[in-house]
């Protein structure tokens, strides 16, 4: 088959979808006030940071990057300090511009946010803290809130 009948025949067969991969790209952990945290009441009050990126690979392939950021701090000292870049690889073919969009921007996060969120919580339980489950994100509702923004600024792609 020549490329442009491989082309013609994903067409034919329309959109697909396909996990390739799941991996951690970057974890952190610091927990700069132990051991003397540790000897506190605990009051903690939690931040989370969470930023996504993608880029496009060879082919139809991309790789989505969910990056998960918590500063929990016990009064005013901070008692940890977590981040985990969940990463993950994706087959996608057949898509418009914006449902592309869409896909790599909240369908792919959704993906990896439980992996993410999982790994966070074994990495705070490892520094000997008390678990930490983040409720689960609206990926869909972040992305139409990011591409209001883009649109008031004036740019039509979400990136």
């Amino acid at each position: 088959m020549t490329d442009q009948q491989n082309t013609e025949a994903a067409e034919a067969q329309g959109p697909q979808f396909s996990l390739q991969r799941i991996y951690v790209r970057d974890l952190s952990f610091e927990a700069p006030k132990s051991p003397a945290i540790f000897r506190q009441e605990w009051t903690p009050s939690v931040a989370l940071d969470l930023n996504t990126r993608q880029k496009a690979l060879e082919g139809d392939f991309h790789e989505v990057v969910l990056t998960l950021s918590v500063t929990v701090k016990n009064g005013e000292e901070v008692a940890f300090i977590a981040e985990v870049q969940q990463a993950g690889i994706f087959l996608i073919q057949g898509l418009d511009e914006a449902s592309m969009s869409h896909t790599l921007g909240a369908f792919c996060p959704n993906i990896l946010f439980p992996y993410a969120r999982e790994t966070l919580d074994s990495l705070v339980t490892r520094g000997s803290f008390p678990a930490l489950m983040l409720a689960p994100v609206n990926f869909d509702a972040l992305y139409a809130q990011e591409l209001q923004r883009m649109q008031g600024e004036g740019s039509s792609t979400v990136q």
